[in-house]
Formats: structure tokens, C-alpha cells, sequence
């Protein structure tokens, strides 16, 4: 099991773009514009494409005030573009779930087949699991999350106060300029209660969490080395998600959604966001930007985003860094950081 997920999640060479994204394999899907999702048919799996993510972050507080985040991930990674039952499957999967707070940042990781039962996802009604975690509900509108580790353990639920929101060209979501790119969906509208077990017991918490659900078989360029990606939610109902995808040490390719408060979404391609690292952190080794600035003219954004804590490292597999943040400026709320390809 582990030599299938090493193939199918290398640490390849950055000539092949961050974690191999900028190589399909033979036989695998692309995405093409102009392609309607389904739903709820394109809540669960796309086996003919390489790569597919159902992926979790929230915001959150408990009685005292004190903040919180966590973090629900299901991976799915093919080997070769079919799924069938049994160990034969090349469909491999690997979940991360994380809990952070102002003092710590909790992370563990799950491997698992396809075909065995042990992890999977099926559309309606909606389930996705990986050995006793899961996040499921009859439909993708409510939702139960759970997972656990030694050290903390959650049981949240999600009820969507909104609409989902399709990034791009009606979900064809263009990630560099040659052309890569992902299908790429978002549920950023969840509001979230439930109970966050940690080392000095259990944390009623409330907050609100957004869920991105993507999928594609290379969605980078060969010489993407990594990318930093932000989730906002401001205190006046909008949202913004944008991202850069960086060439080496430079910024590069980037793309960002501004969401009214009513779920209308506006795409503002290349060149239109502006992030600029302003602060530095020694985190596991590594010198990792952990305050930026973050701009969006064509909107009146000029915000500063600092991480709630630090020093939220996910020593996983593929290492990365990913944490909730605090936003002021021009507008106030909170969010979340996802940075990639720091070494």
C-alpha cells in the first residue's frame, strides 16, 4: 500500500511542477472548458483523472472566546485512470485532519486502498470516509465531520447557508498561462457547530468552515514549484479565495473569486490579486511567510492576513503549511493560509 501511494504522490523533481502536478499519466482525463457539472453526481469521484481532493477548513471560537481551526482532507490519487473492486484498484487514497490553536497545531495523517472498503466517496446520499473519519450527511447541504488522533479528535456538523460557488469559467478553473487547469468547485457557506476533543478535554466550538472540491490529472505548469492560497470571509458577508502559483522564488500565475454574500461570484484572472509576503517564520526548519498583504483593487482589498498561529506545519507526507488566519485593512473577518513547495 504505501509503494502505491509513493507512486502515485512522488516527491518529484520540481521540473515536473510542485508534488508532480505538472505531469499527467497516460491515459488520463484533462479538464476542458465548457463542461456543465452535475450534481450531485460530481460531489463523488472522477476516477479517469489523476488527482481529486474534498478538502475542509474552519473557523472557529469556543465559550471563552479563544480561536480555533481545523482542517478535513480526503485525497484521492490514481495510478492508472479506472477504478475496480478488489486490491487490483490503482485508486489510492490519503486523509489529513488538523486541529490549531493559539498555542498548538495538532496533525495526523491516514493511508488507505481502494476497493477494500476502507476509504472512498459516493455522491447521494454524500459520503466520504477514510477508515473511522468521515463527513457525510443525506445531501451536500448537511453534513456531519468527524476524526481523530492520539492527541485531539473532533464531531462537527455543516449546514450550508449558501449556494456553491463555481471558480473560473463555470468551475474550468485555469491555473497557469499555458493553460493548466483544474475543475474546481467551492462550498464556502457552511456554519459550523460541535466539539473539539484536545489534550485538556472537550471545546464546545461554532464558526463557519468552506469546502473546495477539485479535480484534474496535472493542474500545474512544470515550473510551478509551489503555490499560496487564501480563503477570506469578511465580517460583511463577502468572501474572497485566491491564489498564486509561484515560479521558484517569484510569484507568479494567479487568479481570485470575489463571493457576495448571496453566493454571486466573480472570477478575476491573472495579475488582478496581489500577495506580498511581509512576515517570516522559522517553521520546522524553513523560512515560511506567515503574514502577508493581500490586494484586490478591482474590489477596494487591502488586507493584512497573519496566521493564527505560526507555526501550523503539516508534517505529512508531502509537507505544507496550513492554518487559520486573522484579516484587518480595508476589510475585517477570518480565513485560512495554504502554502506549498517551501523548503
Amino acid at each position: 500500500m504505501v509503494i502505491c501511494l509513493s507512486l502515485a504522490l512522488p516527491t518529484a523533481p520540481m521540473a515536473q511542477g510542485f508534488a508532480g502536478l505538472g505531469v499527467a499519466g497516460e491515459g488520463f482525463e484533462a479538464p476542458e472548458r465548457g463542461v456543465a457539472f452535475a450534481f450531485p453526481q460530481d460531489h463523488g469521484p472522477h476516477p479517469g483523472f489523476g488527482i481529486e481532493w474534498w478538502y475542509v477548513t474552519a473557523n472557529m471560537t469556543g465559550p471563552d472566546g479563544t480561536a480555533y481551526g481545523l482542517q478535513w482532507t480526503l485525497f484521492r490519487s490514481a495510478l492508472a485512470p479506472f477504478a475496480t473492486q478488489g486490491w487490483d484498484s490503482p485508486q489510492v487514497w490519503m486523509g489529513h485532519a488538523a486541529v490549531t490553536t493559539p498555542d498548538a497545531h495538532y496533525v495526523t495523517e491516514r493511508l488507505a486502498r481502494d476497493g477494500i472498503g476502507q476509504a472512498g466517496v459516493t455522491a447521494q446520499p454524500f459520503e466520504a470516509w477514510i477508515d473511522d473519519w468521515m463527513l457525510a450527511g443525506p445531501n451536500f447541504d448537511s453534513l456531519r465531520m468527524t476524526a481523530s488522533a492520539p492527541e485531539f479528535a473532533y464531531d462537527v456538523t455543516l449546514d450550508a447557508q449558501g449556494p456553491l460557488t463555481l471558480h473560473g469559467d463555470n468551475g474550468f478553473s485555469v491555473k497557469s498561462g499555458e493553460g493548466q487547469a483544474s475543475y474546481y468547485y467551492s462550498q464556502p457557506f457552511y456554519a459550523l457547530a460541535g466539539t473539539l476533543t484536545l489534550p485538556t478535554g472537550d471545546v464546545a466550538v461554532t464558526g463557519s468552515a468552506w469546502l473546495d472540491r477539485e479535480w484534474s490529472s496535472a493542474p500545474l505548469s512544470q515550473s510551478q514549484t509551489g503555490w499560496d492560497w487564501f480563503s477570506l470571509s469578511f465580517e460583511d458577508g463577502t468572501k474572497l479565495m485566491g491564489f498564486q502559483l509561484r515560479e521558484g522564488d517569484a510569484a507568479g500565475y494567479s487568479y481570485a473569486s470575489w463571493i457576495t454574500a448571496d453566493g454571486q461570484l466573480t472570477p478575476f484572472e491573472d495579475g488582478a490579486l496581489v500577495a506580498t509576503a511581509l512576515t517570516q517564520t522559522t517553521v520546522a526548519g524553513r523560512q515560511v511567510p506567515t503574514g502577508w498583504r493581500v490586494e484586490l483593487p478591482a474590489r477596494g482589498v487591502d488586507v493584512t492576513v497573519s496566521a493564527l498561529n505560526p507555526q501550523s506545519w503539516m508534517g505529512v507526507s508531502i509537507p505544507y503549511w496550513e492554518g487559520p488566519v486573522t484579516v484587518v485593512g480595508s476589510h475585517s473577518g477570518v480565513g485560512y493560509l495554504e502554502m506549498t513547495g517551501y523548503e
